[in-house]
């Protein structure tokens, strides 16, 4: 089980690399400047600190809708320090197949929020309305743009802090695979090199 979790995650750094190292980016060097300090190891390596923060921001970015959400995730999460692998990842929770069922759903949290908890409304963009278009034959209501944009804001922020109960409970079931801090994964990848280095000694 920890072995192809591992397997996954590698195959996933290694396809958030290709998509960093695309050609597309070295089309702006400002872009290209700036992620420059992405491909620091420590930012790549999996723990419970730096996956829980990655996951969180990943799924805030996820929710806003907004083109190159990918890139603006990995960008926050090398300025927070936070796994970028995850980071990318987690922006797949919102794609061209699910983008407008979660938008419908943003606007009804947002409506709610208005409605029955009493969240102020927001001056201008709560008088703004419109209609989605339809998509596999699902036609969809009316939006009102002030309860979409509460929706996915608070959507996003509560997405963010669930990602860290998630992670510290999935850290507690499997400490070897997700230890709490970078320095606890170092600290035992150096002894597992010197319990290997004994074992050779003993069998010479």
């Amino acid at each position: 089980m920890a072995a192809q979790i591992k397997r996954r995650y590698l195959r996933l750094v290694r396809r958030a690399y290709r998509m960093l190292r695309s050609p597309r980016l070295k089309r702006h060097p400002w872009l290209l400047k700036l992620l420059a300090p992405i491909f620091n190891r420590e930012l790549w390596h999996p723990c419970r600190e730096t996956v829980a923060s990655g996951l969180g921001i990943g799924l805030f970015v996820a929710m806003l809708p907004i083109p190159g959400q990918m890139v603006l995730a990995a960008v926050i999460a090398m300025r927070l320090r936070a796994n970028v692998a995850i980071a990318i990842a987690a922006c797949w929770v919102t794609n061209p197949g699910t983008q407008l069922f979660i938008m419908r759903e943003q606007e009804l949290f947002g409506k709610f929020l208005h409605t029955s908890v009493g969240f102020p409304q927001i001056p201008f963009f709560s008088k703004l309305e419109g209609t989605p278009p339809a998509i596999l034959g699902h036609e969809f209501e009316s939006m009102n743009a002030g309860s979409f944009i509460t929706g996915f804001l608070m959507m996003g922020f509560l997405c963010f802090l669930l990602a860290f109960p998630l992670i510290y409970f999935l850290s507690a079931l499997m400490p070897k695979l997700l230890p709490k801090t970078r320095y606890q994964r170092a600290k035992a990848k150096v002894i597992a090199r010197q319990l290997k280095k004994e074992a050779q000694i003993e069998s010479d």
